[in-house]
């Protein structure tokens, strides 16, 4: 048997033996040092280059403060002040400034881009503390509409200047008073003198002791006496039993001293008393009114006298009476009733009829009633109601013929076909009806944001004939102007104003809601404009698918092309466009036409369009209460546009537009500051949503 390990030994080489293990050697990065010097050389630049910066953006601002203050604090950004003037960059700061007598100031500044810009802050002077006294005491004061007490009056707070109070008190003249109050919580006091309100009247009588009545109240005074009569015209009765009454008119004003002509009272021996059923009717004597039932009368005896007794809806009553020496007659009447026929027709046929509020069954019928004023009421489910007054006649049928409206019918009637705003701009109401907004894309001219879609019209709304003028928006803007273009005039009074951007426009839209009381379409905080109440009636701006309804003109069942028809120029004096008068001042015009006029027409001198609107293409372009956006082409029901978006949508062509594109109906443009060339006109809605 052969031995391996003989026949191959093992090479020495081949033992594999152990060996030490070192740790490599790792070469160590040298961290970097910053000296001393370099880390202060650091911390110099780098608030100087900060400083730099902040004084080459900001701007150079001043503020002045009416009265001087006596503390201010700005916040929002970084501020340095430096001899009155403060830099700040651009953006939005809150102001805090106090002033003893003074309420706090809490403001917001925008700074512009401007490089210098000057601010004028006004502080409102604290309330006054003043204290109201009157001569004689217990009269009502009132401030404007509030009621502040009644005299003496401590410790009431009114606002600093000029103050209408209006004092007043039973048997006194009312007395309007200006005070000026210094405010700054100062005390103050106000001292009133009234006036009476009534004139002294001196009444004799032969014999004395009659007792003396005004207006049949008894004065508690008898002759010789004076009386203290009201202003205005009474009747002053003398009563002496066993005699006749005297009566006589008196007219008096304030302060006045009146003396009566002694009255001779004629001796009387007979008394009448007079009642009726039902009480209250007129009396006569001979053909002298002598009052009202119940009523005690002093006659001659063995004289015969007429008695003529009379109420509204009664017979009269014609007697002869007598009366003896010393006797008390008492004479009691029931009087008749006297009755009227009154024919009533109502449809629908199953109506109902009310009469003074009850139920009298079906409304056609012949109903007989006092002769007094009665209120009819015709009344059936799902219809409005009808409301008259009638007064029957004695011996004479009348008739009532009635169709009553539909809950929609109704609702139509009640609206005004015309409304005005205090500034005398006249709004029309309009039914609008489903019709296609936008262009179709055949049409030449058409561009991308034109898309066609349906869309379905629900709200009545209004719509102003004209456009703003400019004399109409300096009632809100006094400082308003509306520029030139070239050296021709865009700020005459009847233009419509120009150079107005769509948030003035919603602005002015509020404002005139104000001033009547409506609620405000536009939702603003801090006067800037942030949304919308679309339930709200106030002024606004049209929609733009109002504004393209109203616009829509129908000639052969379709909508035309361009305001006038589809072709180019439009008749001369169509409206106000790009005309050949403009040709030096425009880049393009309507070759062939002449309007007569360079830049815009006063309102309202073209005729209107078929739905009385004036100016809806042509003069100037118009805002929209709508952002804009390219929209889709699915169906939309009384849109009122995106609810966002950075811009608004212009509708209209204006007299600086000449292209087949910009006099098209459907042309839309946008934008959202203002332009020499775009205006707007009012709308609102009829009925709140």
């Amino acid at each position: 048997m052969n031995n391996r390990s003989e026949q191959h030994p093992q090479d020495e080489t081949d033992i594999i033996a152990p060996v030490g293990y070192q740790r490599p050697e790792v070469v160590e990065e040298k961290a970097v040092t910053l000296s001393r010097a370099q880390v202060l050389a650091i911390a110099v630049i780098i608030p100087v280059l900060v400083i730099v910066w902040f004084l080459f953006t900001a701007k150079s601002v001043r503020l002045e403060f009416t009265p001087a203050v006596d503390e201010i604090s700005i916040s929002g950004g970084l501020s340095f002040e430096l001899g009155g003037v403060y830099l700040l960059r651009q953006g939005d700061y809150q102001i805090s400034a106090t002033a003893v007598g003074y309420q706090p100031l809490d403001t917001t500044l925008t700074i512009n881009s401007a490089r210098n810009q000057n601010f004028a802050l006004l502080l409102t002077k604290l309330p006054g503390i003043v204290g109201i006294d009157t001569d004689p005491p217990g009269a009502s004061v009132n401030l404007l509409d509030q009621e502040l007490g009644v005299t003496p009056l401590r410790d009431v707070e009114l606002p600093a200047g000029g103050v209408e109070l209006f004092f007043s008190k039973d048997r006194y003249q009312s007395q309007t008073s200006i005070v000026d109050i210094v405010g700054m919580h100062q005390p103050q006091s106000i001292s009133v003198q009234l006036l009476p309100d009534w004139a002294d009247v001196s009444v004799t009588s032969i014999p004395s002791g009659a007792e003396i009545f005004i207006d049949d109240e008894p004065s508690g005074v008898t002759t010789p006496g004076t009386i203290e009569v009201l202003t205005g015209e009474h009747e002053i009765r003398i009563a002496l039993p066993g005699h006749r009454s005297h009566r006589q008119r008196i007219l008096v004003a304030a302060q006045e001293q009146i003396a009566l002509e002694p009255v001779t009272l004629q001796q009387a021996d007979g008394l009448l008393r007079i009642t009726t059923i039902p009480a209250g009717a007129g009396v006569t004597l001979n053909g002298k009114f002598e009052g009202e039932s119940p009523l005690e009368l002093a006659v001659r005896s063995k004289d015969r006298y007429r008695l003529q007794v009379f109420k509204a809806g009664y017979a009269r009553v014609d007697r002869s009476i007598e009366v003896a020496s010393n006797e008390e007659l008492d004479i009691s009447l029931a009087l008749q009733r006297l009755t009227g026929e009154v024919v009533v027709i109502a449809e629908p046929a199953d109506a109902q009829l009310y009469v003074d509020g009850q139920l009298r069954g079906s409304a056609n019928q012949t109903i007989r009633l006092p002769t007094a004023a009665h209120k009819l009421e015709i009344r059936r489910t799902g219809y409005a109601g009808y409301t008259t007054e009638i007064v029957p006649r004695n011996g004479f049928a009348q008739e009532v013929k009635v169709r009553l409206l539909t809950i929609e019918e109704a609702r139509l009637a009640a609206l005004k076909p015309v409304i005005r705003t205090p500034l005398n701009q006249e709004l029309v109401l309009l039914q609008p009806e489903d019709f296609t907004m936008g262009a179709s894309r055949r049409q030449p001219g058409r561009r991308a944001n034109e898309t066609l879609r349906e869309i379905t019209m629900t709200r009545l709304f209004y719509l102003g004939t004209s456009e703003v003028s400019n004399a109409q928006f300096k009632a809100f803007a006094q400082g308003h102007d509306s520029g030139s273009f070239e050296e021709y005039a865009l700020n005459k009074d009847d233009q419509p104003v120009t150079r107005v951007s769509w948030e003035s426009a919603a602005l002015y839209c509020n404002w005139l809601s104000q001033q009547e009381g409506l609620p405000l379409f536009y939702r603003t905080e801090q006067g800037k404009v942030v949304g919308s109440n679309p339930a709200a009636t106030g002024y606004r701006l049209p929609t733009e698918a109002e504004w393209a309804w109203a616009a829509r003109q129908v000639e052969a069942a379709q909508p035309l092309r361009f305001p006038w028809g589809s072709t180019l120029p439009p008749p001369d004096r169509h409206g106000n466009y790009a005309d050949r008068s403009a040709a030096h001042l425009v880049g393009r015009i309507i070759f062939g036409y002449n309007d007569n006029h360079i830049v815009s027409a006063p309102i309202g001198t073209f005729a209107p369009n078929l739905k009385g609107i004036y100016d809806l293409s042509g003069n100037v372009s118009e805002w929209t209460t709508d952002f804009y956006a390219i929209p889709e082409a699915t169906p939309a029901a009384d849109p009122l546009g995106p609810a966002t978006g950075d811009y608004r949508v212009i509708r209209g062509s204006s007299w600086m537009h000449g292209t087949i594109t910009e006099l098209r109906i459907p042309f839309r443009d946008y934008g959202v500051d203002a332009r020499q060339d775009v205006g707007f006109r009012l709308a609102r809605f009829a009925e709140s949503n």
